[in-house]
């Protein structure tokens, strides 16, 4: 409802509102993109599809010939350049992904999407302030079905780069949008950990818990806050389950480490 309410409000701004006594109209940009056009067809996208299922396969070799195809049928695919910057950054071919990633922006500017993958490339390689101008692009857009994608991922760059109270602001913002997207939970439990906020640390965790399968950092983490709680019982069990079903995760290295400095 507050994405339908704020996009109505959108409307009545940017609707051409003469001002009292102004013989011009105020001009105003479309923040919407093409999620506010029809899209074009494009030959490209059946490619793009099979290259994003081969993908999902761990098939990258195969994903590549088929996101190489659609871009040979239509270079000026905005989603194919994401997709095959995507696919390029994690082969390890930082440069292409670049390349892509800004040509798929050039294409589309508007595009959430491919506004949120290139923050995220932004981050990785450290280009914080552009990473979170790409972030903010893609908040920007109205129409963008899943902001707290965006901005949980600008709350984890933000954090890297050392603001962590900007960072709590961005996480808040992505569960008032989704109060069930894990990764802002997940997040959220550790800033809760840091701050000393044991209690908060341990709903967030099992709100986390509630939504996804336990992960062998939910499991490592779950054990310090219990710790800090005093509920060895409830460590305890958090402990059993982490070397049980992730018996070769670091964490369980950091289990070790923890109890051998006690």
């Amino acid at each position: 409802m507050k994405l339908i309410a704020g996009y109505l409000y959108y409307l009545l701004i940017v609707s051409g509102l003469v001002l009292s006594g102004c013989a011009t109209q105020q001009q105003t940009t479309d923040t919407t993109g093409n999620l506010g056009r029809e899209k074009r067809s494009s030959p490209a996208k059946i490619y793009v599809e099979m290259g994003m299922a081969y993908m999902r396969d761990g098939q990258s070799a195969v994903a590549l010939q088929k996101l190489k195809k659609a871009l040979e049928v239509d270079e000026k695919s905005a989603e194919a350049n994401n997709v095959i910057a995507i696919l390029y950054e994690q082969l390890g071919e930082t440069a292409r992904a670049g390349k892509h990633f800004d040509r798929a922006v050039e294409l589309d500017a508007r595009d959430p999407y491919i506004r949120n993958a290139r923050g995220s490339y932004n981050c990785r390689l450290a280009r914080y302030d552009a990473a979170l101008d790409d972030f903010e692009q893609a908040l920007a857009n109205p129409l963008y079905p899943t902001p707290w994608v965006a901005m949980t991922n600008a709350g984890l760059c933000v954090e890297r780069a050392g603001d962590e109270a900007k960072a709590e602001n961005f996480y808040r913002r992505a569960l008032s949008a989704n109060a069930t997207y894990p990764i802002a939970l997940f997040q959220m439990a550790e800033v809760s950990l840091q701050q000393e906020n044991d209690l908060s640390a341990r709903a967030y965790l099992e709100r986390y818990h509630s939504e996804v399968k336990p992960t062998a950092a939910s499991l490592w983490l779950g054990v310090q806050i219990e710790k800090r709680l005093r509920d060895l019982a409830k460590s305890a069990e958090y402990r059993i389950r982490l070397l049980r079903e992730f018996p070769d995760a670091p964490e369980v290295q950091l289990l070790y480490e923890s109890e051998r400095s006690r």
